[in-house]
């Protein structure tokens, strides 16, 4: 579970009724996109045959520049989410955080389900003893990347929904 129960309108596109700019949303996207592609090579490692998540985050890219429309973008992502449902492990979360990276394009909310995923992913691929560190240099890895239009409002949204979001954004 990774959104909230009431939509924070911050995360709702103007047409939709909330505040966030198309241009902002396309940052989102982007930056999940970053994200996702970071630890997706714990997903190729194991299903090195598997191009859905690879596909869900070129997605993400493609419909930022408006290459293709936000209903194909989530397919992607439902495929790429397809693609984890057999696995265990960071392989697992790698390719959830893809799938969470595409489903920007329609929720922009989702943008914290690619960031804590990958957080997941690169905490379950660390040496025994070592997840907690590692997901913290992750985390801190992602917010060195955020734009600065959208970076208080994601700070924020970390805040907001760490405890949903398996308190991963501790960094």
């Amino acid at each position: 579970m990774i959104l909230s129960k009431v939509r924070d309108p911050r995360l709702i596109t103007i047409r939709r009724g909330g505040s966030l700019t198309d241009d902002d949303h396309r940052l989102l996207a982007l930056w999940a996109a970053q994200c996702a592609e970071h630890v997706l090579p714990l997903f190729e490692a194991e299903r090195p045959d598997d191009p859905r998540p690879r596909q869900a985050i070129e997605h993400a890219r493609a419909w930022t520049r408006g290459e293709v429309p936000m209903m194909q973008a989530r397919a992607a992502g439902g495929h790429a989410m397809g693609a984890a449902r057999e696995l265990r492990g960071a392989a697992r979360h790698a390719a959830y955080a893809a799938g969470q990276a595409a489903v920007v394009a329609h929720v922009a909310a989702h943008e914290l389900g690619a960031a804590a995923y990958a957080i997941k992913a690169v905490r379950a691929a660390a040496p025994i003893g070592a997840s907690e560190e590692a997901g913290r240099g992750e985390c801190r890895w992602q917010r060195d990347r955020l734009p600065e239009p959208i970076r208080e409002l994601v700070l924020d949204d970390q805040r907001l929904r760490n405890d949903i979001c398996w308190s991963v954004f501790d960094c």
